[in-house]
């Protein structure tokens, strides 16, 4: 029969492990911050915390401003969402509501492969494959028919903010499409066959 003593070596062992990485995630996360404070330390000597909002990028003269980087980050992370939400939500009230099993299995298999893959795969496929799709078949559409919004004017190059945001869009859509699947699945299905029962339509009960 083995000492209850070496049971207990094993569990302080075992909880020393598990602390340790727990542990790690915060002092990773400092090294990280540190890592950044160290590298944007001689910018900030230099400029100061001011070019976070100066909108002059010129190199010759040594300017530069962060706020039109800022700036289009937050805007193309805004199309992403206002593409990728709608169209993920979809897809997963199908995958949960609509779609057979045989289909579902699939499907999900699919949106969980997309999730794994990194996103600079995403970035690659997009310079060398989306963008010149778009800029054959997408963009002359839209400044033929839309040209007179001003987001759809001027030459047409390929790389820009609209195709930022689509490619941010394929990038996060099975995140959202697997959060969202899960939560609709943690629905119990007691409270769909009341709602069908009072009445409701299916759209409704999903809604």
């Amino acid at each position: 029969m083995i000492p209850m003593a070496r049971f207990q070596i094993g569990d302080r062992i075992f909880r020393l492990l598990v602390t340790a990485a727990a542990a790690s995630i915060p002092i990773l996360l400092g090294f990280l911050v540190y890592e950044l404070w160290i590298g944007a330390a001689p910018a900030i000597d230099k400029f100061g915390f001011g070019f976070i909002g100066n909108e002059v990028w010129d190199p010759v003269a040594e300017e530069f401003g962060a706020w039109p980087l800022i700036l289009g980050t937050l805007l193309s992370a805004f199309l992403a969402l206002l593409i990728a939400v709608p169209l993920s939500l979809g897809v997963a009230i199908f995958l949960v509501e609509f779609a057979p099993g045989t289909v579902r299995g699939p499907i999900g298999f699919v949106v969980d492969l997309l999730a794994a893959i990194p996103s600079v795969v995403y970035g690659l496929w997009g310079i060398f494959f989306l963008i010149p799709l778009l800029r054959a078949t997408l963009y002359p559409f839209l400044r033929e028919y839309l040209g007179f919004l001003p987001f759809f004017q001027g030459t047409i190059y390929g790389p820009g903010m609209l195709t930022a945001a689509i490619i941010l869009a394929i990038m996060v859509m099975p995140y959202i499409i697997s959060v969202s699947r899960e939560v609709l699945m943690a629905v119990p299905n007691s409270q769909r066959e009341a709602a069908l029962a009072l009445g409701a339509t299916r759209w409704e009960a999903v809604t």
